[in-house]
């Protein structure tokens, strides 16, 4: 005798499958946004793009939790749906470690992902790892966020 599924079952995991590509990324994510900021959001966004290259901010720009952000020193930060990460991203889309963003020796921003079931994008291609620039795009599950850092960091499409 099979006990039939729970279909309330709080622990299952959602797939999300592959990702379309029909909205390209755009080059200058962080100028769009600064068009509908409030002068506080866009005051904040150029002192972290001129100011210490060891700061940076995520910027939640769709899906969930829209127009929060998080403020990246060089102690790095941990994102996922576990209430201990610094950046908690509430939604079974998430893993509860899913990846993190580290100051590395060279000084740059990078994001890994930490062995997460949906993947970690950055400007839609799924990355285990990857230097972060100024105005890329980040995808974790349903969140889409811009990552902000000094001008001088990467910057968007560059390699």
């Amino acid at each position: 005798m099979s006990a039939e599924p729970d279909e309330r079952e709080l622990t299952s995991t959602l797939h999300l499958g592959l990702r379309s590509l029909s909205q390209p990324v755009s080059t200058n994510e962080v100028d769009e946004y600064l068009q509908t900021a409030t002068a506080q959001e866009r005051a904040t966004i150029e002192e972290i793009q001129n100011g210490d290259s060891s700061r940076a901010m995520i910027i939640i720009h769709r899906g969930p939790q829209k127009g929060s952000r998080f403020l990246i020193t060089s102690e790095g930060v941990a994102i996922g749906r576990s209430p201990e990460s610094s950046i908690f991203l509430d939604d079974v889309t998430v893993s509860r470690k899913h990846c993190a963003i580290a100051f590395n020796s060279q000084a740059l921003f990078e994001i890994s992902d930490l062995g997460s079931l949906n993947g970690t994008y950055l400007n839609n291609t799924s990355v285990t790892q990857s230097i972060l620039g100024n105005g890329d795009q980040i995808q974790v599950g349903k969140f889409h966020m811009i990552f902000v850092s000094h001008v001088h960091q990467k910057q968007s499409g560059e390699k």
